[in-house]
């Protein structure tokens, strides 16, 4: 294998305002200052762009999102009344039209019948908004059968809704995982260099697919790979890493507590952490429990904290637990929480300075495919929290732009920590078209001009004129 030449990034521009010369040799940095080129390097001229580490995405789901692409929208903002969803559902074709994203403002609880009424003529099936629930209409719940019974539990014929039961639904459809470029690609021109896959039934077969895809050249991200606990006997590498035990709770149907409070001993006795699913405070106030009793890994955390009360906070502090959270939520669904939701608890939902303040460590994620992958808009909806129609929803919870940027600067092995861009560190960096003095100013309008992973530009718009940037509202639309 040949080695990639060395860099020079020269007159890149840090957070404390100096300008410096960085050299990367080896996938790593070997020198930062003042710097004359050498032959055989590859020289970026920075030109007073910021120069920071590569972003880190710390929660989202590959395969659902690669897929995601290749179906059709069937919430808001794209889809906002059954009429609309209609349109969508009744383009004509033979093979599967796939949904994604619906919510029950559009045209309420929908069902195998009133799919039958809009697109009776090929296989459809929708994916609910939470991820967690499959619609189909007759044609798609017959192709569906054809391939195997489903646990009993999960589907009920009358309405053709499927629950929490996609490793099922892959099998019994045949499914192949999907190729990563594109969504690669994407998070590349972002600036993103990492990824925690955090889908709860990964295993050997995850494992596998996530180390071909980058053997490939088709995932240039570095992974952190969740799951199971049958991931710990498997072999890792310097991009892919192991993750820790995901518990997906469900307020409806909770484990056992001896039993729950087995898995993250369990969890624990293989050097992991446990990244609790918790959006009710009915399931938060269950994990803190278990945790309390079970004992605590440090890399233990909490995703989405969805609902926090403040009398948890101390609780989360004393365990030294991590949340991992959603900024953007408050942006793609503020509007429909502040419909549905008792204006009482507006306070308790995604709260970011709380966590902060609470000396609680947080990180950022997308969710993806369940909600946008855009860091940078975001990191903007932390500093604002504007919905989409612009009202502000819990802002006391608001981060200045140098938290709201830590969020996806936390070290992905130990959410304590924030990276830097220091010698002897991996070359894994977003260049900024502008410093970072600059950029605080309107994160929405933040625009990547490179971005290296291990020292190899994965993305390039180096000789793009820095007058040509994104607008603030694209990067949120």
């Amino acid at each position: 294998m040949i080695a990639d030449p060395p860099v020079l990034i020269r007159n890149a521009s840090f957070r404390d305002g100096r300008i410096a010369d960085v050299r990367i040799d080896a996938g790593r940095i070997a020198t930062i200052g003042a710097l004359d080129p050498r032959g055989g390097e590859t020289l970026i001229d920075a030109r007073g762009g910021a120069l920071l580490p590569g972003l880190h995405d710390h929660h989202l789901h590959l395969a659902a999102t690669a897929v995601a692409r290749s179906s059709v929208g069937c919430g808001p903002p794209e889809v906002a009344t059954a009429r609309d969803l209609a349109a969508r559902l009744g383009e004509p074709g033979d093979g599967w039209l796939r949904g994604v994203g619906y919510d029950e403002g559009v045209a309420g609880p929908i069902d195998r019948d009133w799919l039958d009424r809009v697109a009776p003529d090929r296989p459809v099936r929708i994916q609910h908004r939470s991820g967690r629930m499959w619609v189909f209409n007759s044609a798609g719940l017959a192709r569906l059968l054809a391939g195997g019974e489903p646990p009993s539990d999960r589907l009920d014929r009358t309405t053709a809704r499927l629950f929490d039961d996609d490793a099922w639904l892959r099998r019994a459809l045949g499914g192949q995982p999907p190729a990563l470029d594109a969504i690669a690609a994407d998070y590349a021109a972002r600036g993103v260099t990492g990824l925690t896959e955090m889908s709860p039934s990964n295993g050997r077969d995850a494992h596998h697919w996530v180390s071909e895809e980058q053997r490939a050249g088709r995932l240039a991200q570095r992974v952190v790979l969740a799951g199971t606990r049958a991931l710990a006997d498997l072999d890792y590498n310097p991009f892919l890493a192991l993750g820790p035990v995901k518990i997906h709770l469900h307020e409806a149907d909770l484990p056992d507590h001896a039993d729950l409070i087995a898995d993250i001993v369990a969890a624990h006795a293989q050097q992991r952490g446990v990244a609790v699913h918790c959006v009710t405070e009915v399931e938060l106030v269950y994990t803190i429990a278990a945790l309390e009793e079970a004992g605590v890994h440090p890399a233990d955390r909490i995703e989405h904290a969805s609902v926090t009360p403040d009398s948890l906070l101390g609780r989360i502090a004393a365990l030294k637990t991590a949340v991992v959270s959603q900024p953007l939520f408050i942006h793609a669904r503020g509007d429909r929480y502040r419909r549905d939701i008792d204006c009482a608890l507006w306070p308790e939902l995604y709260r970011l300075r709380a966590f902060v303040d609470a000396g609680i460590a947080l990180a950022g994620s997308s969710d993806a495919p369940y909600g946008p992958t855009d860091p940078w808009a975001a990191m903007a909806t932390a500093v604002s929290r504007r919905t989409r129609e612009g009202a502000v929803l819990g802002g006391e919870e608001a981060l200045s732009p140098e938290q709201a940027l830590s969020l996806y600067l936390a070290d992905p092995l130990d959410l304590t920590r924030t990276r830097f861009v220091t010698v002897g560190g991996d070359a894994d960096l977003c260049l900024l078209a502008t410093s970072w003095q600059e950029a605080r100013a309107d994160l929405s309008d933040v625009r990547v001009r490179a971005t290296l992973i291990a020292g190899r530009l994965v993305h390039d718009r180096v000789d793009e004129p820095p007058a040509q940037r994104r607008r603030g509202a694209d990067a949120l639309a």
